[in-house]
Order: structure tokens, then sequence, then C-alpha cells
């Protein structure tokens, strides 16, 4: 492996290449940012990626595109800076005066006590670089991942809305530009900050030793199988968002991973006649853009799955591979009949997604094996589809209960259903019992007593500080019969 892996990590910073070997491959870049290079703007809330206090931006290409994505610094390690640019609040500095972000903030008294404040300048750095003039409530989505005890929110985003205003008056570096394609017009800074990130590319894929620990980042599917198949206790890296937990709270150490955000392969979205195909290495936020417009139904949960700078970093498949009971993707992706695709080495199967759950926390993974890819089917043309989440508040909680539900009816008589539920059980989980009273019966409120009944039967909840499972219980059959008069409504 040595001789066809390098150990240095390179990435951009403010113009400037950063070039790093011993480092512990679990520092994050919160830390690394304070402690090795003083830039203390970028500040520590909660150190699990909920506040947004260390919100920085991340600059890259994918898929022939430049995107720029706000993270939070808190649970992202190191080492997958590799081959990117990253921006601080510091970054936004101007020869004269300040950045159009941070002047917009100035002039609408954003800010008070001032610790959030980079935070915020970091969030609407982003989307001020990749749209125009967006709309309240996508600056409101924008800065979803960001709290603020201060200012009740409404100077931040007025400040959002006018930071547009002050980009003609500034250098070009400085100004808007929605990230394009290559090949298209492109701003004299962004064809700088390619050509830079161009320059980090490298053929050969990044391995990091420091202190008994190891970071690899394989840059093809066959090299990930072949170091899983030779190291199985390897702990697979996607988006950070939970793993980067285990060491801020947790301290855990962690001194084997393999990260798959360097494989291009495992980061395309696939449609074909019949599934949309996410790879593991796609992000949250790409994966629910490209699920709502097969399936609008979705824009719910999609809006209240996480703050942006989650969905940026983590990935669908990594939410689904967790294996979490409470999970907010499983439950709609079991109904949609969901599988995953799995590698062994040169293996490849493929497995229905609720059969992936043997227990709490227990998969149907063998030694060595990944997930690389969820497919999920295209809509079907008589099909009803319908999802809920619910959690003590609308955005940023988990949930209590999680259902999604689709049918089929053919002459007035269910001719195919799948009901799935997540905080009901230790998996998320097939109602099989309640599909089994309503398929092939017709659509009426009798069948939909019975089926109420039946829900017992496959679901018997625990009681936990999110909710009892008196309440779970109640709720599941509450969401049943709002899904049955929902498609009654509709005959």
């Amino acid at each position: 492996m040595q001789a066809t892996t390098r150990n240095t990590l390179s990435f951009m910073l403010d113009g400037q290449r950063i070039d790093l070997s011993p480092i512990a491959p679990t520092t994050t870049v919160l830390s690394f940012l304070r402690e090795h290079l003083n830039r203390t703007g970028t500040k520590e809330g909660c150190a699990e990626g909920d506040c947004g206090a260390c919100t920085v931006v991340i600059a890259d290409l994918q898929q022939g595109e430049l995107r720029y994505r706000a993270v939070n610094a808190c649970i992202q390690f190191v080492p997958v800076l590799d081959g990117k640019c990253l921006y601080t609040v510091e970054s936004l500095k101007a020869q004269q005066g300040l950045h159009p972000v941070q002047q917009a903030m100035l002039d609408c008294h954003a800010s008070q006590c001032g610790f959030c404040t980079p935070g915020f300048v970091m969030s609407l750095f982003a989307i001020y670089k990749t749209e125009a003039q967006p709309s309240r409530e996508r600056l409101c989505t924008a800065l979803s991942g960001n709290l603020c005890r201060c200012t009740g929110y409404r100077p931040i985003l007025a400040a959002g809305q006018r930071m547009y205003e002050y980009a003609a008056q500034m250098p070009s570096e400085q100004q808007t530009v929605v990230s394009v394609p290559f090949g298209h017009q492109q701003g004299q800074a962004e064809l700088a900050l390619i050509a830079q990130l161009k320059s980090l590319a490298s053929t050969q894929s990044l391995y990091l030793r420091h202190q008994g620990a190891s970071f690899f980042a394989p840059q093809t599917i066959d090299e990930l199988a072949a170091y899983l198949s030779a190291q199985p206790d390897a702990r697979i890296l996607a988006g950070g968002t939970d793993i980067g937990l285990w060491v801020t709270k947790q301290h855990r150490d962690l001194n084997k991973l393999v990260y798959l955000g360097a494989i291009d392969e495992l980061a395309k979205i696939n449609k074909t006649v019949d599934y949309l195909e996410m790879g593991a290495a796609v992000s949250l936020e790409q994966a629910y853009q490209a699920l709502v417009a097969e399936y609008p139904e979705l824009q719910n949960l999609y809006e209240r799955f996480a703050s942006l700078p989650i969905r940026n970093a983590g990935t669908l498949v990594g939410n689904v591979a967790n294996g979490s009971p409470i999970g907010d993707s499983m439950p709609a992706l079991i109904a949609l009949g969901a599988e995953l695709v799995l590698q062994h080495g040169t293996k490849v199967r493929r497995l229905a997604l609720e059969d992936f759950y043997l227990g709490y926390q227990q998969k149907a993974l063998q030694a060595g094996e990944f997930v690389r890819a969820v497919r999920v089917p295209l809509r079907q043309p008589k099909q009803f589809f319908r999802t809920w989440k619910i959690s003590k508040r609308f955005g940023q909680d988990i949930s209590a209960v999680c259902a999604a539900f689709a049918v089929e009816l053919e002459a007035g008589k269910v001719s195919a259903i799948r009901i799935a539920f997540g905080g009901m059980a230790a998996t998320p989980k097939r109602a099989r019992h309640t599909e089994q009273v309503l398929l092939g019966q017709v659509w009426d409120e009798a069948r939909l007593e019975q089926a109420i009944q039946t829900l017992q039967r496959d679901f018997q909840p625990l009681s936990d500080m999110r909710a009892s499972a008196e309440y779970r219980s109640k709720v599941a059959a509450n969401l049943l019969r709002k899904w049955f008069m929902q498609v009654e409504a509709a005959l």
C-alpha cells in the first residue's frame, strides 16, 4: 500500500497550500483551526454539529462542478479536507472594507454578544456564493443549523437579503458567483480556485499513519473493497456527522478509518427506468433533492431532516447503514421498497432494506462487506405515498415516531401495500400483520379499525426521554387513520 499511496494531505486556505503529514486522523477541523493555526474566529459551542458556531465553508470539485458547502468544523476530521479549499470567517477579510456578508450583518444590527456571529456569516457566505437573490425561505434553510440566543433571527435574515446590494461595490472575487459546470462562464476568482483545486489533485490515494492510528482514502471502489477485505475491523467514514460525535462526546479512539469521500463513483446519482441509485458518498442534501423530485411527498421530511450543514456533510447511505431505530430516512425508503447494493471483495449482492436490520444496531453485513449504494424504485402510476415525522420540535429534532405508507388500489381493493415505522421497535420495521389485514381488501372504515387493532401486534414500543410507549402507540394509530382518510379523499 505504501508504494501506491501518499502520506501527506493537502488543501487550500486563503490561496495558500497547506500540506500536513504527522497529524492524528481524528483531529477535528475546529481544533486544528483554533489550536494549530490560531484562527479563533471559528467557535466551539456544542461540539456535536447542532449550534453552528463552528461553521466553515468547503469548496471542492464534484462531477465536473464547483460547489461551496457550509459544514460543521467541530465534527469534521482534518483529513477530509484533502484536495479541497477551506474558508473560515478570517478568509473573508478584504483589503478595503468588509465582505458584503459582514457589511450586511453590521448594517442590519445582526450581532449582539457575537459568539454565534462567525457561524452565521459563514452560512450566509455559502449561499452568497451559490445562489443569486435567494428567497426568505431559502435563507431560513441556509441558517437552519445556526443558533442565536440574542437577536431573534430577524435582523440576521434581513442581512441575508441585503448582502447582495453590496456585491457590485466590491472587488470581483467578493461578488456573488453561482456555481456552474466547467465550460460555462466563470468569474476570475472561480477560475483561479478551480486551478488551485486541480493542482491538489493526485492519482495516489491518501494513507495517513500517526501513533498507531491510520486514515485511508481510496480513490476507487476496488481499492476500498480490497482494503476492507484485508482490514474488516476498519471503521467506514462518510460524512462524519455521527462518527464525529464518537470523538468529541464519547472520546473514543478510532484507530483505523477508511474514508469514502475520495471515490468519485460513490458520489454519483444514477437514474434508470426502474430506480434511483445513490452511491455511498452522495450527501443527504443531494439525495433528498433527487428523491423529492421523484416523490414530492418527501419535501416535509427533507426540510426537517437535520440542518443544511449536516445534510451537506452526512450521506443517505450513512444514515441507512448506521442502523438507528430512529433514523428518519429508513421508514420512507422501506415503504417505497428500497434495496441496498452490498459489496464484499469482488462480490456484489442486493438486499431489501427491511431485511438489513437484524436487531438493535445489528445489520446483515459480513465482515469486510460495505453498503455500496441504495436503490429506490421510481413511482408507480397508482401508488399513494405519505410519510410523517413526529417530534417535540418541528426542526432539528430526533423523531419520537416516524411513519411511512405506500398503497396501490385496484377496483377499490388494496393490490399492494407497505407500511413502515421508526421509533416503534429496536429497528426500523414494516407492519407486516397490519399490511396483511388490508391487502386484497376493500378500502373502508371497518377494515381500517381492524388494521389499527392489528398494529398493536406489530409493535410494542418502549418509553424513553422522547415519548412514552402509550404515546407512541396512539400516534402510530392516528397516523394510520390520517393516511386512510387522505387516500379515501383522493379516490
